[in-house]
This record gives structure tokens, C-alpha cells and sequence, in this order.
């Protein structure tokens, strides 16, 4: 998928949430992250990665929304582990412990294996929207853009979809992501819910949901193609 330039948004997204960009809210979001540059505080993901989520699922081709809450705040190897799709980093950065989760559920409902790379983009490009709800975060302090206004953003995206699309997966990992996704009509699509995969929790019911082939055979019924999990 063709990136856009640094920090614009894909035009089959500003097509139908293209007008949040010009509200009041998105202004101030807007305001304030210039001021935390200007103060030296260090922002993940870099600027051009900020809608990557957008920019390899045009809004056409989603088929199933992944909702995250916050990038990655930390550094591996002196690169940002953030790069704008939820749960995923960059080639050669080591797996976060709720993505090391995710391979194992992936590996025991499907019986593939899992490469020790956690780049997820060739899920985002086979139409796996990656989205957090807050699209930035400085550096070592995590959920420090909360409340800023990516959340009124993200919800304008989901809704967007909710309304306009059909026959799409949402995937609830966890209180957060389900609260944020209750309003999803369940008649027009699937709605998939569990607890994180976070280790604090993933023992609880995330080993064993068995979503990944649920997805699959969801989108093979609608005579859709399913998505290729391996990595």
C-alpha cells in the first residue's frame, strides 16, 4: 500500500471522517502536540506513522477492526517500538508481551507458526484495520495523550464504519476496547470479544477464544477471502 505524505490521512478515509480533521477538537489536539515538541518531549510514533493504520486499510477494503488503546511509549534497540498499527512493531524490535500472547493463540487455534518478527502491516494490508484509540504518546509515559481528542477521532473512524460498512469483524480485546466499541450494531456485524491479551490477563480467557479462525470463517461464509494470519 502506497504511504501517503508525512502526517496526511488516506482520501478514502477523508472522505467520510475527513471534516473531524477541521473541528475544534482536532485544533487543540493539533496545538498541543506542537507544544509538546517545542518542549522536547519526544513523541511515538514518528509523525509520518501517526495514520499508518488508515494508510494500509483504505476504508473500502477493511474487513476487521483491531482496537488498541495507546501506542507503544518505549525504545528497542534505539528505535520507537511504536509505528502506527496497534499491537505490531517494526521489523527486528523485540515482541511486547501481549503481541508474544497473540502469536501463541494465533499458533494454537490455527496451527501455524510464528516468525519472531511482529511487524503486523501484512494484516493491515489484507484489510486489518490496527487501530489504537489514541494515536500518539511521548516517550516513557504512557497514556500521556489521553483525553487530548485522538478518542473523539478514533470513535468518528469506528462509527464511520459501523454505519456505512457491512459484514466487518470487530475484535474487543479487554474493558477498554469494549467500552469503546459498544455502540457497534451486532445485527450488521460480528462483534468479537475477550479478555486482553496483556499477561496480566490473557490466561483468563484470551488463550482458548479461538478468534482468529472465528474471523476467518466469518469471512469465508460471506464469500470473502480469509485473512492470512501467518507472520
Amino acid at each position: 500500500m502506497t504511504q501517503q505524505k508525512s502526517g496526511q490521512l488516506h482520501p478514502s478515509w477523508l472522505a467520510v471522517i475527513g471534516d473531524e480533521l477541521e473541528k475544534p477538537y482536532m485544533q487543540a489536539l493539533r496545538h498541543f502536540l506542537k507544544q509538546e515538541k517545542a518542549a522536547g518531549k519526544v513523541i511515538f510514533p514518528p509523525s509520518p506513522l501517526i495514520f499508518n493504520a488508515f494508510n494500509h486499510t483504505p476504508f473500502e477494503q477493511v474487513r476487521v477492526v483491531i482496537i488498541g488503546q495507546d501506542p507503544y511509549h518505549g525504545l528497542d534497540k534505539g528505535q520507537p517500538q511504536a509505528h502506527g498499527l496497534s499491537f505490531s512493531v517494526p521489523h527486528g524490535i523485540a515482541q511486547p508481551p501481549s503481541l508474544v500472547n497473540i502469536f501463541k493463540e494465533i499458533s494454537s487455534d490455527l496451527g501455524i507458526k510464528m516468525s519472531r518478527n511482529g511487524d503486523l502491516t501484512s494484516w493491515a494490508d489484507q484489510g486489518v484495520l490496527l487501530l489504537n484509540a489514541t494515536l500518539t504518546v511521548e516517550q516513557s509515559n504512557a497514556g500521556a495523550h489521553q483525553g487530548k481528542g485522538w478518542e473523539s477521532f478514533t470513535d468518528a473512524a469506528i462509527s464511520a464504519l459501523n454505519a456505512h460498512r457491512e459484514g466487518l469483524v470487530f475484535v474487543l480485546w479487554g474493558s477498554y476496547a469494549q467500552k469503546k466499541g459498544a455502540f457497534i450494531d451486532e445485527k450488521k456485524h460480528l462483534v468479537l470479544k475477550s479478555v486482553h491479551p496483556s499477561p496480566l490477563s490473557a490466561h483468563r480467557g484470551f488463550f482458548g477464544n479461538r478468534q482468529f479462525s472465528t474471523i476467518n470463517q466469518y469471512l469465508i461464509r460471506q464469500g470473502k477471502t480469509p485473512i492470512d494470519w501467518q507472520i
